[in-house]
This record gives structure tokens, C-alpha cells and sequence, in this order.
């Protein structure tokens, strides 16, 4: 055989085995790529995403008004916890701009199971919708109440199977709450063994209340005595709550949208609500698409797969992306063309970008910059 073709024969045969052997060979890292993105002004799957309703019958309905135009939130799809990628698959996606191999334990830690994950980004989703409703309706100068809740029971502490997510705690040991860390404040007073009084709303009495526009109060709650534990990190008195700051509506806000996680689409579902309940449509037809948490003041955080929604948002058709200023830097590294990122920092100024989109200024916007250097 002549030194040519065997020198071929055997590269290609190397050539062969090192593909299996990348097949073969798994690596822990884990994939993300552009997601399904959602117009809130919209439905998905025949239902509102958005449906803003009031008791039947009550005078003080929220006025509607019609919309049009996008308002996208954005989402980014990841590989299951469970799939363990290939080396040959780790390699192209390190190729493919708009898809990030990242560790797998930055998705699914080790010290966590994959359903503690996906409750995890249920709870964090849940806190979006709430902080978009209050930064929507702070915007619009409309009254919210505010009361102290149960915001997670950690498992295998007393409180766990005595108190629930969602229950409004009024009091602790008589004494009454109006912020979240003035229940560990209370806690703490007493001695890891001692018991420690709740006065709380169920859950189910606190939201039929809150659907008539009512706050819970302290007649509507019972007492639930909890015994304290040691806390491992320093000694302190704990009983195994997350106390977190709970709302009450002039209305119900109701958000439908299954199968996300993660608090990055609360921007997009605030501005959603402002706009079904403002005369004036806020992109003026526009593609408008964006990303970003929000909180109940209105303050827009950074987020995680910047440039895979970005590259979900152009090749659904949208013109502008709403991008959060801590975003700015990574996300016009890479922007897809066609696209204005637009530098957001706070809802006010979402609301001012989008002024002027509809009203054809698009050269007044801020729009984000690569990094110097």
C-alpha cells in the first residue's frame, strides 16, 4: 500500500475514533439556547397572559383599554438536569454564538435536587408577577396595600406543616409586623427550645379577601404556636420561614403563563398591565420585545442568557429589546442585526423609551454599548 493512503487510512481512521470517543466521553456542562418568547399583550395557548378583572358586579371596574403592537417577554430554554452532553455537542455549541455552554452545576447545583430547582424558579416567578403588578400600578398612581406573608417554610424545620406559603403573619408574640424582618427581629428575641406565637390569616381567607380589595386583618387570623430550633451558622432562634412582603390589589391582576421560571420576565408583565390600562397603546404598533426583574419600586435588574433572547427576540420580528443597563455591555457584544438595544434601568424609564418609539424617535433612545477595551 502506498505511504499516501496508508498516511490517509489511518487519519481518517483516527479521525473516526475520536468522533466516538467525543460521543462517548460526557462532560458536565449544560447548554442554553434562545427560547420561546411570549407577547404579554397577548395569548398563549387560546388564554390571556394578561387578564385584569374585578368582582362581578362592583362599580369601581378597571377601565380597559385596546392595545397593539409587541411587548415580548423573553425566555431562554436549557438542557434538562438529568441529560449529560456529549463532548462532540459541548464543542459545537461552543462554535455557535447564539447558544452558551456553561458548568452544569451553574444550572443545578449539586447541594440541590432538580425539583428543589424548578421550585425555586416557580417561587421566583411567582415574586415577578407580584413586583410587576405593584410597579405597574405604582406607575399609574393606584393604590397598593402591603402586609407581611409567609414567603417560603424551609423543609424539616418547625414551621414546616404549621405554617404555609402565603399565610399573612400579623403578629408575633402580640407584637405586630409591618415588614419582613420584623418577624426574625421578634424570633430572635427568644431562646433556641422556646415557643414563639404566630398570629396568621390562612392563606385561602387572606387571598378571598384581597380579591374584594380588602387587607387581611389580625380578627381574620388565628394563633399558631411554633417551637424554636437552633440555628446552624449562629445559634440563633429560627423556626424555618422566608417572611416576604405580600399585596393587595384595587383589582385582580391575573398572569398566566406556564412552563417559565425565574424572575426575568417582571419588566415586560409590568409594562404589559400599564398599557392595558392607559388609553394611549405604548409602542404605537411597534415590535417591542425586552427582558429584565423588576421590584416593587420599579428598579430593573440584570438577568442571565442575555444574548439568547436577544437572538429569540429578532428572529420573532422584534425591532426594539428592552435591555437591562447591567445587560448593556454583554448583550452588544453580540447584538443581532436588526435589533436596537435599548439601555433600561428603571420602569419610568422603560416607559419613556417607548414614547419615543411610538411617537418615531428612535434616534433619542439610549442604546447599549460594548465595554471599552
Amino acid at each position: 500500500m502506498p505511504r499516501r493512503t496508508a498516511t490517509l487510512l489511518a487519519s481518517t481512521l483516527l479521525l473516526i475514533a475520536l468522533l466516538c470517543a467525543g460521543v462517548l466521553i460526557k462532560v458536565p456542562y449544560a447548554e442554553m439556547s434562545p427560547g420561546p418568547t411570549v407577547n404579554t399583550l397577548g395569548k398563549h395557548d387560546g388564554e390571556p397572559v394578561l387578564n385584569i378583572k374585578d368582582e362581578p358586579g362592583k362599580k369601581n371596574e378597571p377601565k380597559q383599554y385596546g392595545t397593539s403592537g409587541h411587548l415580548n417577554m423573553t425566555t431562554v430554554r436549557v438542557t434538562g438536569s438529568e441529560y449529560r452532553m456529549n463532548l462532540v455537542e459541548a464543542l459545537s455549541g461552543w462554535l455557535r454564538g447564539e447558544r452558551a455552554i456553561v458548568p452544569h452545576a451553574t444550572l443545578y447545583p449539586d447541594d440541590k435536587s432538580a425539583e428543589e430547582v424548578d421550585q425555586e424558579n416557580a417561587e421566583e416567578f411567582t415574586a415577578s408577577q407580584e413586583s410587576a403588578k405593584v410597579a405597574a400600578l405604582k406607575e399609574l398612581h393606584k393604590p397598593v396595600g402591603s402586609h407581611v406573608i409567609v414567603g417560603a417554610v424551609t423543609k424539616g424545620k418547625p414551621a414546616q406543616g404549621k405554617l404555609r406559603p402565603g399565610d399573612v403573619i400579623t403578629a408575633v408574640d402580640g407584637k405586630p409586623v409591618g415588614r419582613p424582618e420584623s418577624v426574625g427581629q421578634v424570633v430572635t428575641q427568644r431562646k433556641p427550645g422556646e415557643d414563639v406565637t404566630f398570629t396568621v390569616v390562612p392563606v385561602k381567607k387572606a387571598k378571598a379577601a384581597q380579591k374584594k380589595g380588602k387587607e387581611p386583618t389580625e380578627l381574620d387570623g388565628r394563633k399558631v404556636t411554633v417551637r424554636t430550633t437552633e440555628d446552624e451558622q449562629d445559634g440563633r432562634a429560627v423556626v424555618g420561614i422566608q417572611p416576604a412582603l405580600g399585596h393587595t390589589f384595587p383589582f385582580e391582576i391575573d398572569i398566566k403563563l406556564a412552563d417559565v421560571g425565574g424572575p426575568s420576565a417582571g419588566l415586560m408583565f409590568a409594562l404589559g398591565i400599564v398599557d392595558k390600562l392607559t388609553p394611549q397603546k405604548l409602542t404605537g404598533g411597534q415590535f417591542v420585545a425586552g427582558t429584565g426583574t423588576i421590584d416593587d419600586d420599579g428598579k430593573v435588574g440584570e438577568i442571565g442568557g442575555i444574548q439568547m433572547k436577544t437572538v429569540a427576540a429578532r428572529e420573532k420580528g422584534a425591532r426594539y429589546f428592552l435591555t437591562p443597563a447591567g445587560n448593556c455591555p454583554s448583550a452588544a457584544k453580540n447584538k443581532p442585526d436588526g435589533l436596537t438595544l435599548v439601555k433600561t434601568s428603571t420602569m419610568h424609564e422603560a416607559m419613556t423609551s417607548l414614547k419615543k418609539i411610538r411617537e418615531g424617535h428612535p434616534e433619542q433612545l439610549t442604546e447599549c454599548k460594548p465595554a471599552k477595551g
